[in-house]
């Protein structure tokens, strides 16, 4: 992958906003020091790309605060071998992340534009190991199925069903499950005797919107 002119913030991103805040992984943190933030945000957010919050990418979504991209990515504990399934492609950064830590990444979004932007710049950042699909999120997608690890960016009022049942034994799924303006980001593990969930954080994210998911009209 080509340098840039921001290699040398993306790193102090990834030791300042990142590495100081406890994420240890370090297969995880070069994929952040490697994947260039600012190319999948719009331009006039180019100097803001590697500051520690959210920024906006059109249709009302957002790319996710660094920070939280490597920490959900660190908590399913990736190998690098799994087939992973994301929910939610925005802007495909977290694709991104994922593809440099799994054999195989597929990644689900319901808003046409966002999908197709997403897949060419994945495509230009040579990135072969990421298919981007449009559809329904909260129903995941049973095509591929099953998933060693699952990895939701939108929030729903509970862990959908449908992607449980998508997740392979031993596998990890992580999302943010609560209200609009609260919520707690959730790790779940499935073994053959039963699935078991664990509370992390409090996060704020956009709606999980979707059959399994809230309706336009609740949100």
């Amino acid at each position: 992958m080509k340098t840039n002119p921001f290699q040398d913030i993306r790193l102090k991103m990834v030791r300042d906003q990142i590495e100081a805040r406890g994420v240890k992984d370090e297969r995880v943190l070069n994929a952040m020091r490697v994947i260039p933030r600012h190319q999948f945000v719009p331009k006039e957010y180019w100097n803001e790309a590697y500051l520690d919050h959210p920024l906006p990418i059109g249709n009302s979504q957002t790319i996710s605060q660094p920070f939280i991209v490597a920490y959900m990515t660190e908590i399913l504990v990736l190998k690098g071998n799994e087939k992973v399934l994301e929910i939610g492609t925005g802007s495909g950064y977290q694709a991104a992340i994922l593809a440099q830590l799994a054999g195989e990444v597929h990644s689900v979004e319901r808003i046409d534009m966002l999908a197709i932007q997403a897949q060419k710049r994945l495509e230009e950042l040579d990135i072969k190991n990421v298919q981007v699909h449009i559809g329904d999120g909260s129903l995941g997608w049973a095509d591929a199925a099953p998933y060693q690890a699952i990895l939701v960016t939108a929030a729903a009022p509970l862990a959908p069903q449908t992607l449980l049942d998508q997740l392979d034994f031993g596998g990890n799924m992580v999302i943010p499950v609560g209200s609009r303006y609260h919520q707690i980001l959730e790790i779940w593990h499935k073994n053959k005797t039963g699935l078991t969930s664990k509370q992390m954080m409090a996060v704020v994210f956009v709606p999980l919107i979707g059959s399994e998911g809230w309706k336009y009209t609740e949100w």
